[in-house]
């Protein structure tokens, strides 16, 4: 699995970003929203159970991911058709304000390497990625247990002061001076 330091992998898919038939598909690429942070979080499988309680909670927070200048995406395995049918049919995902990555051929799956190895669907996994697409924030959760947005919010903002921010650190507190 790739993991800080490492760049972020090139990639272009086919995009979920509205539930407008006419709107609905986007094509989206690593050099998109350039000069950006970008959050990628990546889930099992469309139409499950913890899946949408997570890109829920992520789109209840997009607002404050964008006032620090990040961009996030949702993605899987699953068809940008399949991401589309979810959106119209789950009342939680209906105006997500942000692209739901169709992984179908598994490529960027792959070169993160995040590809389980029992179910073959993207692992449950969160990446930070700064500016200039370097990965600063690797988090992979069981299949079956759900991740805390709130916690990537934190991380991001720990991320972009730039400074040692101790445990449990929150924007606006102290960071660290080393002696």
């Amino acid at each position: 699995m790739l993991g800080v330091g490492h760049k972020f992998p090139r990639f272009s898919l086919l995009s979920t970003v509205s539930t407008d038939k006419k709107a609905a598909f986007k094509q989206i690429t690593d050099q998109d929203y350039s000069g950006k942070w970008k959050v990628y979080f990546f889930w099992p499988k469309d139409f499950t159970f913890v899946c949408p309680t997570e890109i829920a909670a992520f789109a209840k927070l997009n607002n404050e991911f964008q006032d620090r200048d990040t961009q996030l995406f949702g993605g899987s395995t699953d068809s940008e058709y399949v991401h589309l049918a979810w959106r119209e049919n789950h009342p939680d995902l209906t105006n997500l304000p942000f692209p739901m990555l169709a992984d179908v051929k598994r490529e960027l799956c792959t070169a993160l390497g995040i590809l389980d190895p029992v179910e073959g669907v993207a692992q449950r996994a969160t990446f930070v990625v700064d500016p200039d697409n370097v990965i600063r924030f690797v988090s992979v959760n069981d299949l079956s247990v759900g991740r805390n947005p709130s916690e990537v919010l934190r991380v991001v903002d720990a991320l972009q002061t730039d400074e040692l921010c101790p445990c449990n650190w929150q924007k606006g507190e102290e960071t660290l001076t080393a002696a």
